[in-house]
Parts: C-alpha cells; structure tokens; sequence
C-alpha cells in the first residue's frame, strides 16, 4: 500500500520534470529566433537603411550566452552532451549503475561550482554594456541559474538499473560532497603549484571515464583554481562567459540552422537528386553520389554531423539494395560528411579564425582546393571498391535535359555556397551575419520554392538545431578556463621551446603537429580539441614563419579525421546510430577511406599552394 502515494509523487515530479524542460526549450528556441533576428537586423539597416546599428550585435550576443547555459540544463535532462563512452564498452554489465551514478555526481559537483562561484561573480559584477546600457550583472546570472536547472533536473533524474531509490537525488549529494571536498583539501591533493598537473590529470581522467567533456573541463579548472582560493574561481564563470560572449561565434549556431532548416525545407533531396543525375551512371554509381551530394551539401550547411545524419536516412537504405554493404556505406558516408568542415562555410574554419585571429573569408578560400581534393580522394576510394566488388551503374546515364532540369531545381541551393563565400570574402557581410542570412535564405527556398516548410517541421528543424548547438557551444565555454590555465602556467611557452629544439625547419614542425593532432583527434572531439589547442600552436607556428592560415587548413583535416577514428569516431556514431548498423563494422571498413584522407592530409602540409595559391590569387 505505502507505494501507490510514492508513485503517484513520482509522476507528479516526473510530470513537472517534463514541463520544466519544455519550458525551457521554448525560452531557448526564443533566445535563438533574437541572436537571428538582430543580426538580419543589422545587415537591414546597413544596406537597406543605410543606417548604422549598435545594439542588435550586443542583444544578439546575450541572447546567445543565455541560450547556451539554460541550454545546458536541457542537455543535461536529456544526456545530450558530448561525451567519450570509452570505458562502458569494458565494464560488467552490473558496474553500469555505479558508474552512472559517479558520473552524475561529478555533474552535481560542476553545477554546484558554477552556481556558487557564478553568484560570487554575479555579485561582484559592477560594470555597465556599451550599447543596451544593463549591468552586466544580468549576463552573469546565465552561470549560476543554468547550474541550478542542471542540478533540479539531476536530482529527479533516476539511475537506470540503480538498486536505491531516489538515485538522482543521491547523485546530487554525492556531488555536493564531492565539491566540498576538493574546495577544502585540494592544496593537500594535489598541491598549491601542481596547477596544470592536476587540470590535466582530472579534466582528462574525467574524459575517459565518460563525464561529458564540457563538465570534465569544467570540473578540472575547479580543481586546478580551488587551492587558490574563491577570488581565483571567479575566472572560470568569467571565462566561460567571455568566451561565448563572441559575435564570430554566433556563425555556429547560425549554420548549424541553416543546416537544420536546408534538411526540412527539401534542399538534400534536390542536392541527391541533381548528384545522381550527374554521376550515378558511373561504376560504384550510389557511391559517388554520396560523395558529390556531400560536397555540395557542404558549401551549404558547415555542419558534419547534420550532413552525415541527413544523408544517411537518405542514401545508405538505397546502397543498400543497390548490393552495397551497410558498413561501407555508412563508411563512405561519415568520410565524405568530413567535407562540411573543409569547404566554407566550415564551423570548424570559423572556430579557428576566431581563436587565432585569422580571417575568416581567407580560411574560407584556402579551404576549397584542399576540400576539392579530398572529395576525389574519396571518390577514387569508391572506384577501386567498386571494381573489386564488382559494382557496376547504379542509375542509366542521364540527358542533358534532365541534367540541366536537375539543375535548375537545385539552382537555389547552389547560389547560397557562392554567395556566403564571396559575401564575407569582400566584406560585404561578417561570418555571423552570412550565417544568418544562410538560416533566412534555406528557410525561404524551404517555404516559397520548394513548398516543403511547415509549422511541424520548421519548429523541429528550430529543436534540432538547438540541440546541437548547445552541445558543441558549452564545449567551448568550458574549455576557455581549461586554456587559460595552461597560458597562466606557461604551458605554450614550454611546448614551443621543446618542439624548438627537436624541429630543426619548418615541415618537421608541421610533420610533428600533424601526428600529434591525429593522435589527439582520437580522444578529443573536434571543437575541444581546437579551443585548448589552437591558442597554444599558434605562438609556435608563427615564430616558425608558417602561413596560419595554411596551419589552420591543416588542423582542421586533422581533427575531421579524429571524428572517423575509434574511440570517439563522432561521425561514425552519428551514421551506426541512424542506420543501426554495428559500429565495429563501419570502423573496420573505414580503413581505406582514412589511407586517402591521410594521403591528402600529408600532401597539405608539404605543398602549402594548394591552400593558400587560391588565396593569394583572390588577395588578402
């Protein structure tokens, strides 16, 4: 009898859990539709009005920092958040609980962090913004309330397969436990000076364990910062802040929706019809249109993983009955999902031009011929599959007509590349802003051309996008307190003078960073392995007089192969997960795919013409 009260309380909490979440998706969804709608209003006035605004770029940027962390609690709730399920794979089934259960109290322990030292920012905040004229007071609060919302979610969020009841709360004591005790002992731990030490040690620990990487980044700067006392962890709420307080980073969520919006809106299936047109004919037909529909989807989107789930659901099931195995499909898929990080508009580029302080138009051109090239690589990979295996056309040879018809059909598609390059390459827009125009751009040809936008797919398309963005944006804030250690301890000074001495010119640097960044790309998802990296290499590779943004054309071929390699392998992930295919198998038949990318990524690097010769035929 006593159980029929405890669970109707447990629906009830259950029922308000869900509303909460809900709700709050809606406040995000919100925040999202302002950081668009003022920066399309700043390119208005400026061209339309020919009137110059102040405030949209400042109200866009708060917009964005608040989404980001009430986002975080969403991902929270929802266990979205990028993480490395490396050790789960090699534990008994009956420790999973455990394990869980010492993940969320690690995710307590954060939350707490951020809600007590970021109410000591926010307490300590005395400055006014620029343009809206609010105390900054009001930014702050995003840390401290984002906290809590992660917290009240934990504590109703049950451990599967946990023997005791009230798990989440249990995790949420743990937690707060757990926070006590590396505030008070972690100067007995692991010393007042063991800073990077102990930041290494714990946030990559974490890592591996399976802690969301953003949380174990986090909690490693709170660890490094305790023994310093509270003045000191004010850096990571300010960091964190700071670092999404960024209109050049607003483009990612701007293209992650135009992303979003191009799936829903009809773009991908005209993008795949036009490719097959084109060269479906061929030996290894569905192959090679996998790779074009990439490509072309790519000068789109920016977004691999977008790219890689939509073609997925559309192409692999077809390869499939065409006589292609699943793993090689989903293979050749994630592989060629790659390019929407090398030709522009890349998130990738863009995360890189704001951390090194390149332009982002000259990464953009860089980027076409290397991304060009690594689209052959893989089409030729798909001919020498398909002779061996005896593929032959998967489609007749098309007409011209019906090639030109094809065409006509994507032609809005196919202008959108041209313009978001050659817009922010002549200045006539930044990054961020031809990310939104890209977003109003896909929603208009979704909704007036091609007719495929409605109320239900445009408001899943906005949930979509949303997702993703938290989960790749809180990556970055919390890697931002995680670098500002390493440059306070002098750790790029101490890597520079080390890889200074065993370099002895220029291509041996390059060649050393290349297996150091294909070695991090194993364990380290892109964007965060960028944040921590990019401030570091960046000293080093200009005291070498190499070009950096040739480096950055280099680094990110590098990280985009880390997210076809185990143990992360994201993009492999993202493609086993929507095809349910066994993600050992794709692995294994990833094999030949990464040889060519490999090859590409050393041919890169030694002929640095083909990054920057485009370059320097557009000009500076």
């Amino acid at each position: 009898m006593p159980t029929r009260p405890a669970n109707a309380a447990s629906r009830i909490i259950g029922a308000a859990t869900r509303y909460v979440d809900i709700a709050l998706e809606a406040v995000c969804i919100v925040l999202l539709t302002i950081a668009v709608s003022a920066t399309l209003t700043q390119v208005f006035f400026r061209y339309v009005l020919n009137a110059s605004l102040s405030w949209p770029e400042e109200l866009a940027r708060w917009a964005f920092v608040w989404l980001v962390f009430l986002g975080m609690a969403i991902g929270v709730h929802r266990g979205s958040h990028i993480a490395i399920d490396l050790l789960a794979r090699f534990l008994p089934k009956g420790w999973l609980p455990y394990r869980a259960l010492t993940i969320n109290a690690v995710l307590a322990a954060t939350s707490v962090v951020l809600v007590v030292h970021g109410a000591d920012m926010v307490g300590r905040s005395t400055y006014v913004s620029p343009a809206l004229g609010l105390p900054f007071t009001y930014l702050y609060l995003a840390v401290p309330l984002g906290g809590a919302l992660s917290l009240f979610f934990l504590a109703q969020q049950p451990i599967p397969g946990f023997p005791v009841r009230f798990s989440g709360l249990l995790a949420c004591i743990l937690g707060v436990a757990l926070y006590f005790v590396f505030w008070y002992l972690a100067a007995a731990l692991f010393g007042a000076k063991a800073t990077t030490l102990s930041l290494m040690v714990i946030s990559l620990g974490l890592i591996l364990f399976g802690v969301p990487v953003a949380f174990s980044l986090i909690f490693g700067s709170f660890a490094a910062f305790a023994p310093k006392g509270a003045l000191m962890l004010l850096t990571i709420s300010q960091n964190m802040t700071a670092a999404l307080d960024s209109f050049s980073l607003l483009a990612i969520p701007f293209f992650i929706l135009a992303a979003a919006m191009m799936n829903v809106g009809g773009i991908t299936e005209r993008l795949i019809e036009l490719a097959t047109r084109l060269v479906g004919h061929l030996r290894g037909g569905l192959g090679h249109v996998n790779v074009l529909t990439n490509t072309m989807m790519a000068g789109v989107s920016g977004s691999s993983m977008a790219d890689a789930a939509a073609i997925a659901k559309s192409l692999v099931p077809e390869m499939e009955r065409r006589g292609y195995s699943r793993p090689f499909s989903c293979a050749l898929t994630s592989s060629a999902g790659i390019l929407a990080n090398l030709i522009p508009p890349s998130l990738g580029l863009i995360i890189y031009g704001a951390l090194a302080s390149v332009s982002v138009g000259a990464l953009f051109v860089a980027s076409i011929v290397p991304g060009i090239i690594v689209a052959l690589a893989l089409a030729l990979v798909v001919h020498i599959v398909a002779v061996r295996q005896g593929f032959g056309a998967d489609t007749k040879r098309a007409s011209l007509g019906q090639r030109l018809a094809a065409a006509r059909i994507a032609l809005p598609a196919l202008v959108l590349p041209v313009l978001i390059v050659g817009g922010v390459r002549f200045g006539v827009f930044t990054a961020t802003e031809a990310g939104a125009m890209a977003a109003l751009y896909a929603l208009g040809c979704g909704i007036f051309i091609y007719r495929q936008v409605n109320v239900k797919n445009f408001i899943f398309a906005l949930r979509d996008a949303l997702s993703d963005t938290i989960a790749v944006m809180i990556v970055i804030a919390a890697a931002s307190p995680f670098a500002w250690v390493l440059v306070t301890e002098q750790v790029p000074q101490t890597i520079a003078g080390a890889l200074g001495e065993i370099a002895t010119n220029p291509l041996m640097l390059l060649l050393l960073l290349n297996v150091f960044l294909l070695l991090t790309g194993l364990f380290m998802e892109m964007i965060a392995a960028m944040v921590i990296l990019v401030p570091i290499f960046i000293p080093i590779i200009l005291a070498a007089n190499i070009d950096p943004v040739h480096f950055g054309v280099i680094v990110v071929i590098n990280l985009v192969i880390g997210a076809l390699t185990p143990p992360l392998g994201m993009l492999v992930f993202t493609t086993a997960r929507v095809t349910n295919t066994s993600v050992t198998d794709v692995f294994r038949a990833m094999i030949p795919f990464l040889v060519a990318l490999i090859i590409v990524l050393m041919l890169v690097t030694f002929f640095p013409v083909l990054s920057l010769g485009l370059t320097g035929l557009i000009g500076p």
